[in-house]
């Protein structure tokens, strides 16, 4: 696999012009590759592409990959952030969502991660049943206790399949409450925009100089490269994604071919994009851009979609910037569907 992933970065070098920023290894389990493996991809990339000056690096791992002969391993490679999946700290949390690892661990490793990383996000979830304000705000609480420089926080979502879709139906663990979802959400933006985080995207929370590069360059609608089975691309125009099979992803890559699908967007695909990802960033979605990019009968779409939202405090026009509120923000995808382009061409 780390021989087809390299030899994919060699196939694509000529689709990407503009310098690389943040090279990021996430998908399945990344920590699995050994210091020589990351450094060889890294390397990859560095005699392929072109790269700024310090790119930002970042590894995802869950917290029972990372013992500390791992952490010190890690902090001895290019790797200069790790994403650590925590998701709770309290074990009936972990237990009711099958997390492999457990509260002792959550907290161990970002001890030890703490003492080699200076860049480190981990990842929660609110709106979990059973899971009440009080252990909410002392969950965000242990996480503040690390002086972590960025979370990234999400809503509970139950996938089909799932046991905890199975405990649901069956009446063994209550449903997802959205008000209480809703209401964690503003207890998570209150307690970590006073200690000095800014919510510079819905889900994710950063002290200055410490926004994810990666997730900064996904919601301002950058090109980004993905390698690997199952990995998506963006190009600005175009959206590509590879074959999720191993076997065959390795087969086609061995023999050159890119086994990849590609879908062009459509000017209506990339106007709803960017209004989609503008609403959920403290940029927000800029009116002469899409004026400019779209035109006119796109602006004046937006507008009359956007007056009830403007009008119900949900959403702000500032510096020719469209904005949600603190209001909105729970409520920024259901308003940016709203806003969607349907029709026009």
């Amino acid at each position: 696999m780390v021989n087809a992933i390299a030899k994919e970065l060699e196939l694509r070098k000529s689709v990407v012009n503009d310098e690389v920023e943040t090279i990021y290894f996430g998908g399945g389990t990344p920590s699995v590759l050994s210091n020589d493996e990351i450094e060889r991809l890294i390397q990859t990339v560095y005699d392929n592409y072109n790269l700024i000056d310090h790119p930002e690096i970042t590894l995802e791992a869950n917290p029972d990959d990372l013992s500390s002969n791992r952490i010190i391993q890690l902090s001895k490679s290019p790797i200069n952030r790790l994403s650590i999946g925590i998701q709770s700290f309290y074990e009936e949390d972990l237990k009711l969502m099958n997390r492999a690892h457990n509260a002792r661990e959550a907290e161990q490793c970002i001890q030890e991660a703490t003492q080699y990383f200076d860049n480190i996000t981990i990842d929660l979830i609110y709106g979990i049943p059973g899971m009440s304000n009080e252990r909410w705000k002392a969950n965000i609480k242990k996480a503040l206790d690390f002086s972590l420089p960025h979370i990234s926080s999400y809503a509970l979502t139950v996938e089909p399949r799932t046991a905890l879709k199975k405990f649901i139906e069956k009446g063994v663990v209550p449903d997802v409450d959205d008000e209480q979802a809703q209401e964690q959400f503003y207890i998570l933006v209150n307690m970590l925009e006073a200690e000095g985080f800014v919510n510079y995207e819905i889900s994710n929370f950063g002290k200055p100089d410490f926004f994810s590069q990666n997730n900064t360059a996904y919601w301002l609608g950058k090109t980004y490269l993905g390698v690997g089975p199952s990995a998506h691309s963006f190009d600005g125009k175009h959206r590509s994604w590879n074959i999720r099979n191993n076997p065959t992803y390795i087969k086609k890559i061995t023999e050159g071919v890119l086994p990849s699908e590609i879908e062009a967007l459509s000017k209506k695909d990339r106007y709803n994009e960017c209004v989609m990802t503008g609403l959920r960033t403290i940029w927000g979605v800029d009116m002469d851009r899409i004026a400019t990019e779209f035109g006119e009968n796109y602006l004046e779409y937006l507008k009359q979609q956007a007056a009830k939202y403007l009008e119900q405090g949900l959403l702000i026009l500032a510096n020719g910037k469209l904005l949600t509120t603190k209001k909105g923000k729970f409520l920024a995808d259901g308003i940016a569907s709203d806003l969607f382009m349907l029709n026009l061409k």
